[in-house]
Formats: structure tokens, sequence, C-alpha cells
């Protein structure tokens, strides 16, 4: 696993408490060049983040806020809108504040430069990476993949089964893995689908004549599509008063690898209110080349190259 993690994932970690509360292993991380993480608990009208370290305050210079923000290609929210959350930084260096105490000169900035230098200009399309989501719109999620460094999800790579917003898959601060997509002009993409397991590994979790539960994803006029988890989903023969994003009991009639197809009669219909949890991930590897959704036998074949 690499060692540039999302940012929030290392302030709990016990080296880390250890140094932001020691003034003498600070100065060493500072000769390491060492990242470090604490929470941002101000943003002055400078646009400066105070840090509190325990062992002293820390000040992160507004330009150092966040890679960009020196050259304006990245706003001043992306600054503000840490404050009361954790945040990576390098010590540069230690000064005195207006009332003469010792306080830090921290860089969020530099940290995210050797994420990227050391980590994320070395990703290749395929690779599996560890990522937090940060916030959530209707074309898809944006995921924190290190040092607060974020990329695009969108949002019909998240999963087979279609949704209607991200929100009915993941939480803003949930801890997911991704997959680097694409590359293009320094951006980065990704998936997540590929991870959620073949239509054969998420239909082995059912049987003919079960009663389970399930998601109404859209009701055509020939029926209503009902989602068994995030990578299967199964057609229901129509019946009054079904809506999507309701949540149904289905009676499993078939399951059919070779045209990749699951009958379904539902039973009973509910109003659902989205209560997403972490994902079940049926890939554990560090890098994909090629995902393969459909069954050997099927005659349509769905498959993702990355």
């Amino acid at each position: 696993m690499s060692e540039y993690l999302p940012e929030g994932k290392l302030i709990s970690e016990q080296e880390n408490i250890n140094i932001i509360h020691s003034p003498q292993l600070l100065y060493e991380a500072m000769c390491d060049r060492k990242i470090l993480e604490a929470k941002a608990f101000m943003c002055d009208s400078n646009h400066n983040l105070i840090v509190n370290l325990g062992s002293m305050k820390g000040i992160i210079p507004r330009e150092d806020g966040a890679l960009g923000i020196r050259e304006g290609t990245v706003r001043d929210i992306a600054v503000i809108s840490r404050v009361n959350r954790p945040v990576c930084f390098i010590v540069k260096g230690f000064d005195t504040d207006e009332y003469g105490k010792k306080c830090a000169i921290l860089s969020r900035e530099a940290a995210q430069k050797q994420c990227l230098d050391n980590y994320i200009s070395k990703l290749v399309c395929g690779d599996v990476v560890n990522a937090r989501i940060t916030h959530l719109e209707n074309f898809g999620a944006f995921a924190d993949i290190g040092c607060g460094i974020v990329a695009l999800m969108p949002i019909d790579t998240i999963s087979v089964s279609r949704i209607e917003h991200p929100r009915e898959r993941f939480t803003v601060g949930m801890d997911i893995k991704a997959i680097i997509k694409s590359i293009e002009n320094g951006r980065i993409s990704l998936s997540h689908k590929e991870l959620l397991g073949t239509w054969e590994e998420n239909a082995a979790n059912f049987s003919p004549g079960e009663t389970v539960s399930g998601i109404v994803r859209s009701v055509e006029n020939y029926g209503a599509f009902v989602e068994l988890s995030p990578n299967l989903a199964g057609l229901a023969e129509c019946k009054e008063g079904v809506k999507a994003g309701q949540q149904a009991s289905v009676y499993i009639k078939s399951i059919i690898p070779e045209k990749m197809k699951i009958k379904l009669i539902i039973i009973d219909t509910f109003d659902y209110k989205y209560n997403p949890q972490k994902p079940q991930y049926y890939f554990s590897e560090n890098h994909i080349d090629k995902f393969i959704y459909s069954p050997d036998n099927c005659t349509k074949r769905v498959e993702t190259v990355f």
C-alpha cells in the first residue's frame, strides 16, 4: 500500500500523534520532509490556515494551502474548506507568533507536491488505489487519492446497476478503493464498478426459489428492473404501484447465465431511504488490465480494458 494516503487517514496514527506533540520530533520531521497531519481549527482573514499541533501552533500560509493556490489555478475555497478538518503538511521551519510564542510554519502544498511527484505521477491506468470520498455531485463522486489531491469518478463508473445520484452508493468521508480509468492532461478519472464483481460472482449469492430484497431502479412498460446488488439486477414482471427508488421483496424465478438474465416476481414494495454501506470488493490485487463482466457462455460480452 502507498505511503501517500487520502487526507485524514494519518491523523489518528500513533506515530503522527507522537511527532506533532513533540517539538524535537517536529524538528526531525522537518529535516526528513515527513508528511504529517493535524486538524485545522481556523482560517484567518488572510486565508492562512491555523493548525493545532498540541505542542505549538502551526501556520499554513495561504500560498502553501494547496497545489495551484500560488499560481491562481485553484480558488481559495480549497483552503477555507479545510477548517475543522485534517490537513496534511510538511514542516518548513519555525518562528514566533505575535505573542512571542514559538510556532511551526507548515506547507500543505509541499506535501501534495511530494505525493504527486513520488506517487500519483507514477500511476497508470488499471492501478487500484485507496480513496476517500470528498464530495458528491449528480454527475459523479470526487475522491481524495492522496494528500488531498482529488480525482473524479463519473456516475456511470460507480456500479453496473445504474443510479440516479452517487449518494445512493457513497457518503462523504467513506473510504473506498478505485481504479485509475484515464489520465489526460494531468486530470485523473476513476472507476469503481470493476471491483464489485462479475455477473457470475454476484449471481452466485442468489438461488431460484429464494425471496430477497432489492431496489427498484427503473420501471418500463415491459417490467421493472430491480437491483439485487450494485453489480447485479434482474427484471421483474409489471406490478401496479411500483416506483423507481422503492425497496422491493422479490421472488427469484430463474437465473440464466447464458443470457445474463435473472427473472423476478415482485412480492411487495416499500419506500426506501438510502443508507450506503462500505462496498464489498471481489478484487484484491493492486492492478487490473481487463475486467470481463459477462459469463463465458454468454453471447453478449461486456468488458472493460484499462
